[in-house]
């Protein structure tokens, strides 16, 4: 007699989608991060196969690359050869050009900025799509660095290879300028956009109220918030808080109330933002009846406290009346 032989059991049909299921989740990366970290290992072991396949998955899965995909870059710039060459390797149109930005990014986050120039011209040399997007690091670096000849000078290789400036190469300018209170190159800078046909946006509108802030000329800077409301641009939140902090720093705290005054009851969370900003600015100059007369606004138009303002609040105001 023949032994009868043991028949296995197929498995199921769940069986076999868990298992499928477990294949694709171990081969594909759910998140940007988990394909940043793979890229970063395949990176530091020089293993650009890699790196292009990871980049070219990541991309057809709909993950952008970040501004920490290429951080196994640092000192070591010999590395970049190879890595270019994997960049111009990588599937055409928006997986390649994004791949791309990312490292400038990546480059001007660590400083290395000629570097940074040097991918940009092999973006644009290499007809890859380089774009304003390309230049926004280099630009952002430059004029946060104060290197305004060299910000220049990048503008003008946009321009020599026609590709257009747009409003947020010229507000980083502007607010740079800004900072350090020269409204002159401010001036030069709007004269510049105009020619382009560039119309101001709310980064734009906050670069001025700082720039004027800077300059003390509080007048001004009020003007230029007005004439922004105006146009129908929406303010930033930090654009109020420019004109709010310098107004109490300069002294004019009566005026900082009054301003904080006129442009509430439209939008419940501006009305937080500036009240409590202007509460908690006086009290840091010591102005205590001042801070007392709009920790009571606050509470008649409903608006909530922090902890510390609560705490000032109940000791100050609640207890005292």
């Amino acid at each position: 007699m023949f032994a009868l032989r043991k028949t296995l059991k197929p498995p199921s049909v769940f069986t076999i989608i868990h298992r499928f299921i477990a294949t694709v989740e171990l081969s594909e990366p759910p998140t940007s991060a988990a394909y940043d970290d793979l890229i970063i290992t395949a990176g530091n072991k020089r293993d650009f196969a890699t790196v292009n396949h990871l980049l070219n998955q990541r991309y057809a899965k709909g993950f952008l690359t970040t501004n920490n995909t290429f951080k196994f870059i640092s000192t070591d710039l010999t590395v970049l050869d190879d890595l270019l060459k994997t960049l111009s390797d990588l599937n055409e149109g928006h997986c390649r050009k994004s791949a791309y930005d990312s490292l400038i990014s990546w480059l001007c986050k660590t400083k290395l900025i000629d570097s940074a120039l040097r991918v940009a011209d092999e973006v644009v040399h290499g007809k890859y799509g380089a774009d304003a997007s390309t230049f926004h690091p280099i630009v952002s670096l430059l004029t946060r660095k104060k290197n305004f000849d060299e910000a220049w000078r990048v503008i003008e290789i946009m321009r020599a290879n026609s590709i257009s400036r747009d409003i947020t190469c010229y507000n980083f300018f502007l607010t740079s300028y800004s900072i350090t209170g020269n409204l002159k190159s401010c001036v030069d800078v709007l004269r510049k956009m105009d020619e382009e046909g560039l119309k101001a946006d709310a980064r734009t509108y906050d670069a001025l109220v700082l720039g004027a802030c800077k300059a003390g000329k509080m007048d001004g800077a009020m003007a230029i918030l007005r004439r922004m409301l105006d146009d129908g641009v929406e303010a930033m939140y930090a654009t109020y808080a420019h004109v709010i902090g310098n107004l109490v720093r300069l002294g004019y705290s009566a005026q900082a109330v009054e301003f904080v005054k006129n442009y509430a009851g439209k939008d419940k969370k501006l009305d937080w933002h500036n009240f409590g900003l202007l509460a908690t600015r006086l009290i840091a100059v010591e102005k205590v009846d001042e801070a007392r007369y709009v920790l009571e606004e606050m509470v008649k138009m409903d608006i909530q406290m922090g902890e510390k303002l609560l705490n000032f609040y109940n000791k100050n105001v609640k207890f005292q009346n």
